[in-house]
């Protein structure tokens, strides 16, 4: 990145009219109001600084990969400024220079020379046009500003206001731009503000010389002095300028790189509002269920993997306008994948608190869109099986973290399993070969199920993973609580010395009763009547015959004995016994 010459504002001001600079995509809408405009003019009239531009230099041949828009002219607040904001066609164009920082104030400079601001009259209705009249920048060339915070009398306004004025003599700034020498200055003033009709002086010599002054500073300000500073960049890859744009203007409204992203990919689409349709699509995606919790990278990257690029790195330019048009094209099959793998995962009792890997998902989705997603996959009884090894492959995902570190090397290679796995049934084998003996196993020895289930704690959201593993009958439509089964609020030390436990083991007890061996899966409304009664009061008053004793036993992995108090750390370690053996059934 060079530092280079500076520029008068002029130039730049006629290479923006003829759209040799350009905004990209990123950028953000245009969002300052008339006051930080007449500020930003004083700011130049008295030499102060107004900051570094940092332009990008971009090449004919990168010219189609990207749209870019054309600098905002006449601003209207009824209007949406972005829609203002048009795309420029450049075909046939040797190259142009893109604003990365100083889009703001570029405009602004462009709007006060040579466009106009429309914003609604006090106290009038919004809906109506004729509440928005169009403004343009004067200048007051007799008198300084009454305004304390600026030096110079800056003002928008409209021709009604400037016909009726009695405050002034008001020059309208874009004009300036038609002098190309510094004595037109004096001779307007000589012409126009000096001397009336009939020749009388007007104004007191003070006030002419005061006009005079200004004008000729306004004339140098902006055609002759060397103001706007700037830096280009010269660099084709746009992830460099992507987070070169982010960190210049980490000073204002922070942008992520999603934004950027996303800014960059919306405007590629033709029949879309893409930043609409995302936004909108991952609030829907959210509120499936208990909801989840997704987010515009995860539409973008999903998109990509479901397109079947084979690059789905999240960098810029794999949004270049080929893949988005792919996308675009392909939008609606996209989302419906999608929202059906949430709807699925969501029956198996996950949410957004539970589902420690979004990208989990992904492969899933693309299942789903490989076998065409019918609509009853999620209840149907000929899938169940199908939906069994989805389930099965998905916990074994998150219990061993498959997914983080770099989830790509995970994706691409499942992809790639399910792309040739055709229309078959999900194809866990395939997939837990695949990665067997790698780092990204998802695989369980009896030694790691031991040392898993010592770890397992209440809150933790692999608990509930490995929960719903041990209870695959339940209907995960409905709510369930993970429930202790000898209750928490129970664990204090009166409580705990009135049940009979000795005194050297309140402590051992206190530090168990989150322990996994002390959780069950309860119907939402059955916790509500449990709440804090003791297990062996709540377990026999539920269980009145031997028979439903036994049956409730084996749904929960009981060891047969009292439930009392003293037995709770016997009964933590025959249970963890009994959910070990069950665990090595299901992951062996």
């Amino acid at each position: 990145m060079a530092y280079e010459t500076p520029l008068t504002i002029a130039e730049v001001m006629n290479d923006i009219s003829k759209n040799k600079y350009v905004l990209p995509s990123i950028q953000r809408d245009y969002v300052w109001s008339t006051e930080q405009i007449e500020t930003l003019f004083d700011s130049l009239m008295q030499d102060y600084p107004i900051g570094t531009f940092l332009f990008w230099v971009i090449e004919k041949s990168r010219l189609q990969d990207y749209n870019f828009y054309e600098f905002l002219k006449d601003y209207n607040e009824k209007k949406n400024s972005n829609k203002n904001s048009k795309k420029i066609d450049l075909k046939g164009s040797d190259g142009v220079t893109a604003v990365l920082d100083g889009q703001q104030r570029l405009t602004s400079l462009y709007i006060g020379l040579k466009g106009s601001y429309a914003y609604r009259l006090k106290y009038k209705k919004k809906y109506k046009e004729d509440n928005y009249p169009v403004r343009h920048l004067y200048l007051n060339l007799l008198e300084y500003a009454k305004d304390e915070s600026n030096k110079y009398d800056f003002r928008f306004m409209t021709e009604e206001e400037i016909k009726n004025s009695t405050d002034g003599y008001w020059y309208r700034v874009g004009d300036v731009l038609s002098m190309t020498e510094p004595g037109e200055a004096a001779l307007y003033i000589f012409e126009h503000v000096a001397y009336d009709e009939q020749n009388n002086p007007r104004y007191s010599k003070e006030k002419v010389m005061h006009a005079t002054n200004t004008l000729q500073k306004l004339y140098s300000v902006i055609n002759k002095d060397l103001t706007l500073s700037y830096y280009r960049e010269k660099a084709t890859e746009l992830d460099k300028v992507l987070n070169i744009f982010i960190r210049v203007n980490s000073g204002g409204t922070v942008l992520t790189y999603s934004d950027l992203l996303l800014s960059i990919a919306s405007a590629q689409w033709e029949n879309h509002e893409a930043k609409e349709e995302i936004n909108d699509f991952v609030e829907e995606i959210n509120s499936i269920g208990n909801g989840f919790r997704i987010n515009k990278d995860f539409v973008l990257k999903s998109a990509l993997v479901l397109s079947d690029f084979s690059n789905i790195a999240f960098r810029v330019d794999n949004f270049n306008k080929p893949h988005m048009m792919k996308i675009e094209e392909n939008w609606d099959r996209i989302k419906h994948a999608i929202r059906q793998a949430f709807c699925l995962v969501s029956s198996f009792g996950f949410s957004g608190e539970t589902l420690t890997s979004n990208n989990a998902l992904i492969p899933i989705s693309y299942y789903l869109l490989t076998i065409g997603m019918p609509d009853s996959f999620v209840e149907s009884g000929s899938a169940r099986n199908n939906r069994n090894k989805i389930k099965k492959w998905l916990i074994l995902s998150l219990l061993k973290k498959a997914f983080s570190g770099q989830p790509d090397n995970v994706i691409r290679p499942i992809r790639d399993i399910i792309r040739d796995n055709g229309l078959n049934e999900f194809p866990l084998t395939q997939i837990v070969d695949r990665f067997k003996g790698t780092n990204k196993s998802i695989q369980f020895t009896e030694d790691d199920i031991e040392e898993y289930l010592l770890k397992l704690k209440y809150g933790k959201s692999e608990t509930l993973s490995t929960l719903m593993l041990l209870y695959p009958s339940l209907d995960f439509s409905n709510k369930f609580h993970e429930d202790h089964m000898y209750p928490k609020s129970k664990f204090k030390k009166p409580y705990l010395r009135k049940m009979g436990v000795p005194e050297e083991q309140i402590d051992t007890y206190i530090g168990a009763v989150n322990d996994i061996s002390n959780l069950q899966l309860l119907a939402a409304q059955l916790n509500e009547e449990k709440l804090n009664t003791d297990f062996d009061v709540w377990f026999n008053a539920q269980n009145v015959t031997d028979t439903s004793k036994i049956q409730y036993r084996m749904i929960h992995y009981l060891p047969e004995m009292d439930y009392t108090y003293p037995n709770f750390l016997d009964f933590l370690d025959r249970r963890r016994k009994l959910l070990r053996k069950q665990l090595i059934n299901i992951l062996l």
